[in-house]
């Protein structure tokens, strides 16, 4: 299943829709979180967007953001109907890959929901701090350093 990496200016309006439609469906009402998700980073000329489609469908998305010394992966969501089958790792590999593209020799961050440190951890991520509540989910933050992560069988 291809995956796609755009800057925001690169986005199609109708996908941009699909974007903030998701993480809207996902974050805001499934898990109940509301929060600023349009907070002006997707904007941000380093950002960017990792999207994961089948045919016009918008399945999965990822968000990455240059933070100057480290890449921010965040906004990782899979659409309900495509969990369990695998396209999570392959979204997350995307965002990976996007990192690695853009400068490999950068760390990646992010602020994983705690129940999934051990899926993050099979992409070469481990715990770099306390765990947090943000809106009201736990959260621990994870890093990945620069180099070859571990090979993840699709």
């Amino acid at each position: 299943m291809p995956i796609r990496v755009h800057s925001f200016d690169e986005l199609e309006p109708r996908t941009a829709y699909d974007v903030w439609r998701l993480r809207q469906e996902v974050f805001v009402v499934e898990q109940r979180c509301p929060y600023p998700d349009l907070d002006g980073r997707d904007l941000e000329p380093g950002t960017r967007h990792v999207l994961l489609r089948k045919g016009g469908d918008l399945l999965g998305y990822a968000r990455v953001l240059d933070d100057g010394d480290v890449w921010r992966v965040g906004r990782v969501v899979l659409r309900p109907s495509a969990r369990g089958s695998g396209l999570a790792d392959v979204l997350m590999r995307g965002a990976l890959d996007a990192c690695s593209a853009a400068d490999a020799t950068r760390p990646v961050v992010l602020d994983a929901q705690s129940p999934l440190t051990g899926w993050y951890a099979t992409f070469g991520f481990t715990v770099a701090g306390p765990e947090f509540v943000e809106d009201g989910i736990p959260h621990t933050p994870m890093r990945r350093n620069p180099g070859p992560g571990p090979a993840k069988s699709g």
